[in-house]
């Protein structure tokens, strides 16, 4: 899939189509979806309107001819079967977010448990700085509702790239869905290194705040 460095003009919907489906299928393999939980939707940059996985298909084999279309109000635009029953607060975050055009929400085990557990994950890697950068955590709704979206609606506002659902999983959003696919994994990735810290009785060192603040300045400002 192209970058938005590239211009939106280089991305087609077809590029956009086949990446949902490698991206579902390489969550299930690592564990991140279960058959039927989890969805992923992604759009051409600036479009109003967006492809994302169907409800009650087996994540493991999406393709697509199972994707499908609908606008920012939740309408089908195109497709035959049922849109994931979390559309909703994927409408939500491209309406409130325009650099947002992928949105990943999958089951992190790990990731879901510390937070169950109510401990916060924190900068102990690199990749927790560069990929996650900001995490927000919002309490439990019920799937598919108008509470859960404005719920992730308003985390997305505070400039999250990742979000964890309590009782429920995590959220990935990026400009493209390499980005976002890379927020999820590494939410995992950084959440299991600090259990297995913690499990050996240990508190994982963290990366120090000027550390952290001279890579933000280097990087992302200006």
């Amino acid at each position: 899939m192209s970058t938005g460095e590239e211009g939106p003009s280089l991305i087609s919907e077809d590029e956009i189509k086949n990446e949902i489906t490698r991206v579902m299928k390489a969550l299930y393999e690592r564990g991140l979806v279960s058959a039927l939980g989890g969805n992923v939707s992604a759009r051409v940059p600036g479009a109003s309107e967006f492809w994302i996985t169907p409800s009650g298909v087996f994540k493991g084999a999406v393709n697509v001819d199972d994707l499908v279309k609908v606008d920012l109000d939740g309408n089908v635009v195109e497709g035959v079967l049922r849109p994931s029953t979390e559309t909703p607060f994927h409408a939500a975050i491209y309406k409130v977010r325009p650099d947002v055009n992928a949105v990943i929400h999958a089951h992190n085990p790990v990731t879901l448990g510390l937070a169950l557990a109510g401990v916060n994950l924190k900068p102990i890697s690199v990749e927790a700085i560069m990929t996650l950068r900001k995490v927000e955590v919002v309490p439990f709704a019920f799937p598919g509702t108008d509470q859960l979206a404005k719920l992730v609606a308003d985390a997305a506002l505070k400039g999250a790239r990742a979000i964890i659902l309590m009782n429920h999983g995590v959220v990935g959003m990026g400009a493209n869905l390499l980005e976002a696919e890379a927020v999820v994994e590494t939410l995992e990735e950084v959440a299991t290194a600090q259990f297995v810290a913690m499990v050996l009785g240990k508190e994982p060192p963290v990366i120090p705040e000027k550390d952290v603040e001279l890579y933000m300045k280097l990087y992302f400002q200006g």
